[in-house]
């Protein structure tokens, strides 16, 4: 799995970003199509719209004996203005005319400004639209086209006639084109995140696989460790029960006894964790409720606890300050929850100087009980993943720290389990507080 994985991430980041490379390729191909297309279009508009200009201008002056029978009027005037476009159309007009051709080359919402120029002096616009200037300026975002107003040749108005050019400006032109391939914008950007999900999703279940191969082999190591000790211990308890020196002595007898039994017991412990685990895992536990209170249970286990700290010099500090201490809980399993808090703060205390301070006190309608250890404490990382099932924090030997991994994982599901909260502050080298808080009984 370690060398597999490396390989599947490098492969499918590849075929990715391979994807995404070869779509945008495309739109940006596509859009490229798609603006000659409009150029092409344009064209066509500006032409049909001046060729008609010009053929209606020219319907109105060739008319027999209308031009040779117009009167001079003087030096001052400009015989050829008579004869131009602009004296002949309005803005309106011609707006008009351009807005029909749009609309049958299906551009009705094209927006557009244009004006008629002499050509013969530059800049020199004889008739525009009201915005035209502003976006005639703006060369590198907005489409300029012109064509020529010329009369046609053997017309009676070719040297007559100014020479006029008719100007169309179309604003933004890549932002039309982008618009216009909005449906296959949305199209590949809906299926790439797809993708992306997709990606996503394969590389966490394949981390989570990884995670949970590591915990599977750890937890076997250390379920083969704890079954292990007691199984040798009980075969060399049954060899020395062989033994006719043993078997004459009634108090070696006993003792002996008395070791099987205790590695039974604790085997059989082992194993109750495991299908205790099993059951949570199919949401299979059934809580029998009924009023317990909760300073008895403390006290109890305490109590209990006193033989296995006098040989280390250990002492577990007592503070009960909740005045009101019952609760709606399963007696077994509460027990089992407040036991694996008090295990977890003797295993990592420091072997010399077991130090346990339990305290009580009301928090609005929860009772708050504290489980506080001076032991070795948990980094950032062990105690973002302290509630885990099957997670141990490495404090170098695997197995210097007896247990499976599942104690504050059961904490944590059977504080839930009753209608609680649980959590976990530690500072590295310093101890650990282990915060449940429970809701009293009403």
């Amino acid at each position: 799995m370690k060398k597999v994985f490396p390989v599947i991430l490098i492969l499918i980041t590849l075929s990715l970003m391979g994807i995404i490379y070869i779509q945008v390729s495309w739109i940006r191909t596509l859009a490229l199509f798609r603006e000659e297309q409009l150029e092409e279009k344009l064209s066509l508009i500006i032409q049909k719209v001046g060729d008609d200009l010009v053929q209606q201008r020219n319907l109105t002056y060739n008319v027999p004996g209308k031009i040779k029978n117009m009167p001079f009027p003087g030096d001052n005037y400009d015989i050829y203005r008579q004869f131009s476009v602009t004296n002949r159309f309005t803005v309106y007009e011609i707006r008009e005319k351009l807005l029909h051709e749009f609309q049958k080359q299906n551009l009705k919402d094209t927006h557009f400004e244009f004006a008629v120029a002499s050509d013969n002096i530059f800049g020199h616009y004889e008739l525009k639209s009201p915005q035209f200037l502003e976006f005639a300026k703006d060369t590198l975002h907005n489409l300029k086209l012109w064509y020529p107003l010329v009369a046609e040749s053997g017309s009676l108005l070719e040297s007559l006639a100014p020479e006029e050019v008719l100007v169309l400006v179309v604003p933004d032109v890549k932002s039309y084109v982008f618009q216009s391939l909005g449906w296959m914008i949305t199209g590949a950007l809906l299926f790439t995140l797809i993708i992306i999900t997709a990606f996503y999703l394969t590389i966490r279940t394949l981390l989570r696989q990884k995670k949970l191969s590591e915990m599977k082999n750890d937890f076997i190591n250390n379920m083969t460790h704890e079954l292990k000790t007691p199984l040798a211990t009980i075969s060399l308890a049954v060899d020395a029960l062989k033994t006719e020196k043993v078997l004459n002595d009634k108090s070696k007898l006993d003792y002996f006894a008395g070791m099987i039994k205790d590695e039974n017991k604790r085997m059989n412990k082992h194993v109750e964790t495991i299908l205790q685990a099993a059951q949570m895992e199919r949401q299979e536990v059934q809580l029998n409720l009924k009023p317990i209170h909760v300073h008895k249970v403390i006290e109890h286990l305490v109590e209990n606890l006193q033989l296995q700290l006098q040989p280390r010099n250990g002492q577990v500090l007592l503070h009960l300050n909740a005045q009101f201490d019952l609760i709606n809980a399963d007696e077994v399993h509460f027990t089992n929850l407040i036991s694996n808090l008090i295990d977890n703060a003797v295993k990592y205390s420091k072997e010399d100087a077991i130090h346990i301070i339990i305290s009580t006190r009301i928090l609005g309608k929860n009772i708050r009980i504290l489980v506080e250890d001076h032991g070795i404490g948990m980094s950032k990382e062990t105690l973002g993943r302290v509630f885990e099932k099957f997670y141990r924090a490495h404090t170098g030997n695997v197995h210097n720290v007896k247990g499976f991994g599942l104690g504050l994982s059961y904490v944590k599901t059977m504080t839930e389990a009753h209608g609680g909260k649980v959590k976990a502050d530690s500072v590295l080298g310093k101890g650990s507080i282990f915060t449940v808080d429970l809701p009293l009984k009403s």
